[in-house]
């Protein structure tokens, strides 16, 4: 004889792993279908990439430009997707209000924060991929270890969505959108991503080299083209930049 089914109603939450999942999806794919997102996280490094490893606008010494212009486009994408993007989505959800409606939801903030942390991670995840696609069908012939690229990307992630949250938590959301596109195209000219920072004069060039996006440049130029292991003095600047932006932004950020 088989034991009766128990009807009994048992409402609750679905799991939180399975809430971050599906936050995260539909984050990754509204990201992926935003024109101006996609321009910035995508479509400016690739160009960035394919004008200046095919042209000879700028001397950038011994070596196949290619090789100099790559670990630095790597960089660019991390900090538009988890600085630039990041700081300007999360800004306008939060003047909207969005982020005080899905704080009423089962979701709590720890798990919104790292469904946005999945999502900036997938983002750059398909990013890499076809930059670096793009590279290889250029010439490129990357070096080094797998694993330090992995620990300088990571680092580089989490010291721009510190400072991206920051912003995008003390800001109003015109503010932020200003802010951080000034900032992006300050970082895109003086940070080692396509000017070698060796072209400024040695106090500059000192100052310019503690900047993250710089770090995470030269660091991944370190491993990719000369083959080093992990490079002691990047990983430091990030690792204080990271550190410093996601306690400012833990101590600083308002949800409304």
């Amino acid at each position: 004889m088989t034991a009766p089914l128990d009807l009994t109603p048992a409402p609750a939450a679905v799991p939180l792993p399975r809430m971050i999942r599906s936050q995260a999806a539909y984050e990754f794919r509204a990201t992926l279908r935003n024109g101006e997102q996609l321009l910035l996280t995508l479509i400016i490094p690739v160009v960035l990439l394919m004008l200046f490893s095919a042209t000879s606008l700028l001397d950038l010494g011994e070596g196949r430009r290619v090789d100099f212009l790559a670990p630095g486009v790597l960089a660019l994408a991390v900090m538009s997707t988890a600085f630039t993007g990041q700081a300007i989505g999360t800004g306008f959800e939060r003047r909207y209000g969005v982020l005080k409606r899905l704080g009423a939801t089962p979701l709590p903030r720890g798990g919104l924060i790292a469904a946005k942390t999945l999502t900036v991670v997938a983002v750059e995840a398909v990013q890499a991929a076809v930059i670096c696609a793009v590279a290889l069908a250029l010439g490129w012939q990357p070096h080094g270890d797998p694993f330090s690229v992995l620990v300088l990307l990571l680092l580089g992630t989490a010291a721009f969505s510190g400072f991206g949250l920051l912003m995008a938590g003390t800001l109003r959301a015109e503010a932020t959108l200003a802010a951080a596109n000034l900032v992006y195209v300050l970082l895109l000219a003086a940070g080692g991503v396509v000017f070698p920072l060796e072209e400024f004069p040695g106090p500059v060039r000192a100052a310019l080299e503690l900047l993250p996006i710089s770090a995470l440049a030269e660091g991944l130029r370190d491993v990719l083209r000369d083959g080093a292991a992990l490079p002691g003095g990047p990983l430091l600047v990030l690792a204080v930049w990271a550190v410093a932006g996601l306690a400012l932004a833990a101590r600083f950020f308002r949800w409304e």
